[in-house]
């Protein structure tokens, strides 16, 4: 076996996470279990029901009754919605399911993130996120991490997972290809991430669990990548 060269040995760099807002809970919504962005509106997956709330304003302006138990993802027309063991892709005008594929995990999914033509999926409990044929479902390749992945998005190239193990959840930015930790922005402990999505900018909207509650997190720029297992 070869050693690690001394890059992989360096440490992930590391940030107290900067919570900068915190949305909800909402009505009748006792979870978050994903959310999106579609470039103007925040949806939350709440079990039930998909709420879109305005970021500015941090009021409700649009609700979807439809099953939603897991990770959601917009592709700039459609919502993607984790719900049991399939993934279904919604007209958000309408409210339609136009479609359904079978989610990778059998109803283990977690995160879901739309970004290069394809769906990016998260394993909870199996520590993976799957590339799949957004048609399909097909599973295009996979990437493997060592935390359980509750959230998943791209931004500016960047791949970026939540995690929740007990009281302690980060947000960490990995290698796409290896999936070494490059970065980790640690959440104030019994905060939870249970969904993650990027603005496009310079934040990330969280799902909080059993708060009910979306925060927004902001995202660090510009320093020199690093790579650890940590």
């Amino acid at each position: 076996m070869t050693s690690k060269t001394s890059k992989d040995r360096q440490q992930a760099r590391v940030h107290a996470a900067e919570i900068v807002r915190e949305y909800g809970p909402f009505v009748g919504a006792e979870r978050v279990h994903g959310v999106t962005h579609d470039g103007q509106r925040v949806w939350a997956a709440t079990g039930a029901r998909l709420v879109a709330f305005d970021p500015e304003s941090g009021e409700p302006t649009r609700t979807l009754d439809l099953a939603c138990d897991a990770g959601t993802a917009f592709d700039g027309t459609y919502l993607y919605q984790l719900a049991e063991a399939r993934i279904d892709k919604i007209d958000p005008s309408t409210g339609e399911v136009v479609a359904s594929i079978p989610a990778p995990g059998h109803g283990n999914d977690s995160g879901l993130a739309w970004a290069e033509g394809s769906l990016w999926v998260g394993q909870y409990r199996d520590r993976k996120i799957h590339q799949i044929d957004p048609a399909t479902g097909a599973i295009r390749r996979t990437i493997e991490s060592n935390r359980f992945v509750t959230g998943v998005t791209w931004v500016d190239g960047e791949l970026w997972h939540g995690t929740w193990e007990g009281d302690d959840s980060d947000i960490r930015r990995v290698d796409p290809q290896s999936g070494a930790v490059l970065e980790r922005l640690e959440m104030p402990r019994g905060t939870g991430v249970s969904g993650l999505e990027s603005d496009g900018a310079d934040l990330f909207y969280c799902g909080g669990g059993g708060s009910g509650k979306v925060r927004a997190v902001r995202r660090p720029k510009g320093a020199p990548d690093t790579a650890s297992e940590a």
